[in-house]
């Protein structure tokens, strides 16, 4: 991470089923609305700063070039790291930093200085980490505040005066499940580059001649979208605190399932999901398990699903490639309820009892010409199994 080396810069709508009113009954239980009364305010036991100093393992004492020297940078190569990690601008007058913080901050310009990582790729190490846990940070606090505001009967601005004093007792536990998670998280990214890599690329070729868009693209995987039903339509009917409650809901379920059935939750996009399975058959049971579980949901509406085997590039957490784009479209063209795979994926699907395959008529998708869907339906099994 030298001055003078590689330098990355910044770079029509059909009626739901859903009940709003279920929501409100979820909320109070076998309670009465008057019930729930406002926690006592209580007596603070620390203050933001005092909590900042014990987030920080320490007072910020240092200045940047304080650090940067410490650090055995310069300047501008320090800023690059902060960046990395999604720190503001720091002026040369401001005491930004602890001596915690230079400690820290020697760990990704050793692993350069030694040869184990160039500095392009310990930028991008880095920047992974300060967008992953700047949004989990904001996810676990809005997920405090929520239960907080539910539990308690506290006002959103009341809880959020209140978690402060709270964060204490939570920083250990939550950096604990964080190291387990990650490691967790590493085993298994680890199994899919070892020991199933290649297996999935040579079960991607059948099939296919070698001319397909996404030929060239490094990993066979199967990639799926979930998509709410008149998702638009319900938001402008919902108030704030019932659209955040459908939402989760669709995202917890999403979650549950994609994990069940051995595949990853790539991303979610207000309404939709995107995920990825190793196989095809995963990748087909999880679209039909989240087809069903729509269904048959009393509060949610149905959701629209597609599935395609194929090749995709994987970058900053997410994939892209033809395949990506062409499930984007089946989904769009999608019937309520229904899964629509390609030719292509039905094939590698052919002989499997526990699908049944249903020809659609040809369709013009954009960017793809002519198509071939095929409807999926479940066969024999039970397919995957929620606790």
């Amino acid at each position: 991470m030298n001055e003078g080396r590689g330098v990355m810069e910044e770079p029509v709508p059909d009626e739901p089923r859903y009940d709003e009113a279920a929501f409100e009954e979820q909320d109070l239980g076998d309670q009465e609305p008057h019930a729930v009364q406002p926690a006592p305010p209580q007596e603070r036991r620390i203050s933001p700063k005092e909590l900042e100093a014990m987030l920080l393992g320490g007072e910020r004492t240092l200045k940047r070039r304080e650090v940067a020297a410490g650090v055995g940078l310069s300047l501008y190569s320090a800023r690059k790291l902060w960046r990395a990690l999604g720190m503001p601008n720091f002026t040369d007058d401001d005491l930004a930093f602890t001596q915690a913080d230079l400690e820290h901050l020697k760990v990704m310009p050793r692993l350069v200085r030694d040869g184990v990582l160039t500095e392009d790729a310990a930028l991008s190490v880095t920047r992974a980490i300060g967008q992953m846990t700047d949004r989990m940070v904001v996810w676990q606090v809005e997920a405090l505040i929520e239960d907080m505001v539910s539990t308690e009967g506290l006002s959103d601005a009341e809880a959020r005066r209140a978690l402060i004093d709270r964060i204490p007792e939570l920083i250990g536990p939550l950096e604990e499940m964080l190291v387990y998670s990650w490691r967790r998280q590493l085993t298994a990214g680890v199994q899919r580059l070892a020991l199933r890599a290649q297996a999935g690329l040579e079960r991607s070729a059948e099939g296919r001649d070698g001319s397909e868009d996404d030929a060239p693209l490094p990993l066979a995987r199967a990639v799926g979208f979930a998509d709410l039903v008149s998702y638009t339509s319900l938001s402008r009917r919902m108030n704030e605190k019932t659209l955040a409650q459908l939402v989760q809901r669709f995202e917890n379920r999403c979650a549950e399932i994609i994990s069940v059935g051995g595949g990853r939750l790539v991303k979610t996009i207000g309404d939709e999901v995107l995920y990825i399975a190793e196989t095809p058959v995963a990748g087909a049971q999880i679209a039909l398990a989240l087809a069903r579980e729509f269904a048959e949901d009393e509060i949610l509406p149905e959701c629209r699903v597609a599935m395609v085997w194929g090749r995709v590039l994987s970058r900053l957490g997410d994939i892209y490639g033809p395949t990506v784009n062409l499930a984007a479209r089946l989904t769009a063209i999608a019937e309520p309820g229904q899964v629509l795979i390609d030719d292509v994926t039905a094939k590698a699907l052919g002989e499997d009892e526990r699908f049944v395959l249903d020809p659609q008529a040809p369709q013009l998708v954009r960017g793809f010409g002519e198509i071939h869907p095929v409807a999926l339906r479940p066969g024999a099994g039970p397919g995957i199994v929620l606790d």
